[in-house]
Parts: C-alpha cells; structure tokens; sequence
C-alpha cells in the first residue's frame, strides 16, 4: 500500500510503524474472510482491510477523527485472526492500538460513552472494585431491562450469579514444588479473573506443584494492562505495564525465573508484548527481558512431561480463544495435554472465530458480541460434549452465558484429571459421566 507521510510525521516513532505496517498491507482481501465483524455485518468498512482505509486516511491527514472512523475502528475485536491469514504478515494489531491510542487523544465522544469507557477503566482492572461491582450488579440484575443503555444492561448481565470467596492462595506468596524442583516460574494472577473465579489460579497453582514446579507471585504486581491499552489508554496501560514488569524484574533478580505464566490468554497477549508497550520507557529492556519469559500456562504444562493417563470416556469441546491462537499462536499444547489426560477433544467448525468477549468489548458492542457468542455456543453444542474448555476468562464467561453445557478452563479440568478437585458448581454435572480423576503419581 502507498503511502504519504511527511517526513515531519514519521519522525515520530509510532507514525513510522504505522506506516512500515500500512506499506506491508497489498490489498488482497483474505482477511474479510476471517474476519467476525464482517461476517456479521457485512460491510466492508467492519473488514481488516476497510478499517486498515481509515486509520490511513485519518493518520495521514493528521485530522481529528470523524464519528464514522471511530465506530468501525471500535467494532474491531482485536481477535487477530486477520493477522493468522495474512499473507503478508502485516501487524494489524500494533496499527490499531496506535489507532485507538490517537483517537483516544483526539476525539470528544459522546458524555455518556466517556463516562462508562471511565468506569470500566476505573473498575476492571482492580479485584477489589470489581468485586464491588459485581455485588451491585447481581443485586440490581432483575431490574437490568429497565436500564436507558444497552451497554449498562449487558454490564448488569454479565455480573455472575454466584461471587467467589477471595483467594488466599493468589496473594504473594512462594508455592513450593511438591517433590523435587523442576521450574521456578512467576504467577500472574490477573485482574477481572481474580473477582470472577480465582479458581482458575488455584487450580494452576495446585497441579503446577503437583508436578514439580514452584510457583511465584511477586508482591506488587496487578493489571497486565490490557483492558485499558484496547480502549486506547495507552499511558494508563504503560503504567499497569511498568509496574508488573518491576514486579517480576525483581523477583527474577532475586532467583531465576523459568517462566511467567498466566492463565488469561488474554492477558497473555499482552504480557509477550510488553517489550513493545514499554519501548522508548526507562522500563524499555526490563520489559524486554520479562515479555520473554511470558507463557500461556499449557506452554509450561506441555514441558512437565504430564503421565499420559487412560481413557475416561468424555468428550471435551475445545474453544481455543482468539488471543491464544492467534495472539500467542498457541495451538497444539492445550489440545495435546487434554488427549494426554485421556480425554476425547473435538473442535468446533469455524473454531477461527471469536466468541465475542474480547475483554470489554460484549459490554461496549453487545450487541455484534451477542450474536458471535450465539454463533460460537451453537458450534460447540454441534460436537455433543461433555464439557467445553476454554483458556481465557472472558470466553469462558461469554459461552457460558449462551449454553447449559458445563463450561471450564483447560487448567481446571486437568487438575481434576490428575487428582486435584472441580469446581463445586459443576462438579455434579461432570463427574457422573468420567471416570474419577487418577492420581498423577500412580498413573503409568
């Protein structure tokens, strides 16, 4: 794609790789293909290659972005899939956070969508005020369809039935390996899991033990900084950024780390990419050196070795949410670890789509999330599973909204495999129809 920058423009670092990514784009259209918003509402403008148009135009001109720019480029779920079919390799992902960072700075949007994008920013990413929330929503949960705003309604709806205790076990803390030590590897526990179901960590920390690895979680760490980053806040997300890579630095510092593992894939996205959030920051080659170590938590699983154990006659479905497979490219480990621990896996048709969640986005465009939610629950009830498995929060609770089938995180049901405990809440579903879990030190 040509472009037209001045060299006054490029001078600005973040101009210049918005232009190299826009210059890498040929125009070929495969993109549309796989593409959610576009499959839903199809119109081009909603497509990688439509919007790629617009943040051209909008960023070339230096202009102040007009109301029709700002809605497509918010309808992007950030799923990445286009950058999975790309032929050319181009960095969709980095283009439109630069995008959204510019219309975060350059345009006034409508009094009610600043107050609730400040709310969200306010809340999300602090468990206690989340937390908070989440008890105001589920009181407030029958009357959710008297609310003016779609928007404040799918937040209300979104709220669980039933909140969690908080987690001790996801306070700073060492977790010693049980047996020999094979890994010392950071814990990231996250933000909006932490009031969702902090036991998604606990399960991690159980069967990470288990298998001979010590889990760390450094004091001082919070937000990864990816609710904000999306919603173009970038110095809000530098900040949250910052301080879990000190956080991490130091306690790597301290004693090797092999690894900083997250349970949100979503989250983990992120993590691998800090170096990039931080470049050009006195943080710069910290966040370098802690982005690398970032793993999706099935990497680290898949190392250990887990016994291959017999099976036990249930048919999992697998959701591989959109930031593990084509944000981390993390494909094979989670289906490879649920056959090793003698589960049935089937994937859903069109298992490339997103399931509409992406972080806030089923609140801020519920209603493309709703359809895709809709869409992504229909695929998997089609395999008649058992049980549906996903590895980010979000997916987990955007399906489970839209079917009855016991849905849980790849790492939950891998604990119970190899000896740990389900979830109270759907253990009774699940448990009647496999074998008991085996012990992972009597396994052959």
């Amino acid at each position: 794609m040509q472009t037209n920058f001045t060299p006054e423009q490029l001078r600005d670092p973040a101009t210049a790789e918005a232009n190299a990514i826009l210059r890498s784009c040929v125009h070929c259209g495969f993109c549309t293909a796989t593409c959610p918003t576009y499959m839903v509402l199809g119109d081009e403008l909603d497509s990688p290659r439509g919007r790629i148009y617009l943040m051209k135009e909008m960023l070339e001109t230096g202009r102040d972005p007009d109301p029709a720019t700002v809605k497509h480029i918010d309808r992007c779920l950030s799923c990445l899939a286009c950058m999975t079919t790309c032929p050319s390799g181009v960095h969709y992902r980095h283009l439109v956070d630069h995008a959204r960072a510019y219309i975060e700075e350059r345009y006034k949007r409508p009094w009610s969508d600043r107050m609730l994008r400040r709310l969200l920013a306010w809340v999300l990413p602090y468990p206690g005020r989340f937390r908070l929330a989440l008890l105001g929503a589920k009181v407030g949960r029958p009357f959710a369809g008297w609310l003016p705003d779609k928007r404040l309604q799918a937040m209300v709806r979104m709220a669980p039935r039933l909140i969690p205790p908080v987690s001790r076990a996801e306070d700073p803390q060492t977790h010693p390996a049980q047996g020999e030590r094979r890994m010392r590897i950071g814990l990231l526990t996250g933000c909006a899991q932490r009031a969702l179901n902090p036991g998604i960590n606990e399960a991690a920390i159980r069967l990470l033990t288990r298998m001979g690895a010590e889990v760390v979680i450094p004091r001082g760490q919070g937000c990864c900084g990816a609710l904000t980053h999306h919603m173009g806040k970038e110095d809000e997300a530098r900040a949250m950024a910052a301080g879990n890579v000190r956080a991490f630095a130091e306690e790597h510092a301290r004693e090797p780390l092999d690894a900083i593992i997250v349970t949100a894939s979503g989250c983990g996205t992120t993590v691998k990419d800090w170096g990039h959030l931080l470049a050009r920051t006195p943080d710069a080659e910290a966040a370098e050196a802690m982005g690398a170590l970032g793993r999706d938590v099935t990497e680290v699983l898949a190392r250990l070795d887990l016994p291959e154990l017999p099976d036990r006659g249930m048919r999992v479905a697998y959701h591989s949410a959109c930031s593990l497979q084509h944000g981390q490219r993390v494909k094979v480990e989670p289906i490879a670890l649920l056959k090793r621990a003698g589960f049935t896996v089937a994937q859903p048709r069109d298992s490339h789509l997103c399931c509409g969640s992406a972080g806030t986005y089923n609140i801020l465009q519920p209603e493309i999330a709703g359809e895709l939610g809709r869409r992504k629950a229909e695929t998997l009830e089609e395999t008649r599973p058992d049980v549906i498995v996903a590895g980010n929060i979000g997916c987990l609770m955007q399906i489970g909204a839209n079917t009855g089938v016991p849905i849980l995180h790849t790492v939950e049901l891998l604990d119970w495999a190899y000896g740990g405990r389900l979830p109270a809440t759907v253990a009774e579903k699940i448990e009647p129809r496999g074998n008991r879990p085996i012990s992972a030190h009597n396994a052959a």
